[in-house]
């Protein structure tokens, strides 16, 4: 009797012990596809949440047009808790991206072919990309095309991937700052489109005056 109690026993216990092993892989099933979607978003988070912070503070950022990111300056977050205005000096005077209503400040890759991938993709992780055959900044009539990553994959596509994702917040007549040798050209936006699919019409387009387009 006692021998079959104890089998009993045993048999008994195996579905709980199963039951308990099914439980902790299910659990630790669901914590990592959690970590995973958390580790997808938040530089999506970070940035829509630092954006408006700054909304809600009043606060904006302030191009220094007269340094590069080498020099020194105060902590962004030392100017946010002081409530002033965030400074914000171009990473290079060569040829650099800063929009200072999103807090976007990155170089500018010169001549990237838009039909090559691997060049492109290489070449977006260095910051954004000026395409390949498209005007450079000056005073004449020409249409500068910049593009870049507007992605969460950023362990995948490196550090620039995200840096487009608040470009949907530039509304008409913000202001674009582009450096290039040396100097620094504004453009006001004039206008928003949002073309479906791969359009080749903001490439070819003629203009008839100085423009970019991002």
């Amino acid at each position: 009797m006692l021998r079959c109690i104890r089998l009993r026993t045993r048999i008994m216990m195996m579905p709980k012990l199963l039951k308990r092993i099914t439980g902790s892989w299910a659990n630790v099933v669901i914590l990592v596809g959690v970590g995973l979607v958390v580790y997808a978003f938040a530089p999506y988070v970070i940035s829509e949440g630092w954006y408006r912070l700054l909304q809600l503070r009043n606060q904006k950022y302030v191009l220094n047009k007269d340094a590069t990111g080498e020099n020194p300056q105060r902590s962004v977050f030392g100017e946010l808790l002081a409530g002033s205005s965030i400074n914000i000096s171009p990473v290079n005077n060569d040829f650099a991206l800063v929009i200072e209503k999103i807090g976007l400040n990155v170089p500018v890759v010169k001549g990237v072919s838009v039909v090559d991938r691997a060049k492109y993709m290489a070449a977006l992780r260095e910051g954004v990309a000026h395409a390949k055959g498209t005007a450079l900044p000056s005073e004449n009539a020409g249409n500068v095309y910049i593009f870049a990553h507007s992605s969460l994959n950023f362990w995948a596509l490196g550090k620039y991937a995200t840096a487009f994702n608040l470009l949907r917040k530039l509304e008409l007549k913000d202001e674009i700052n582009v450096f290039y040798d040396g100097r620094l050209f504004v453009y006001e936006v004039v206008n928003r489109e949002i073309l479906p699919g791969w359009n080749t019409y903001p490439l070819t387009r003629r203009v008839i005056e100085p423009v970019l387009t991002l």
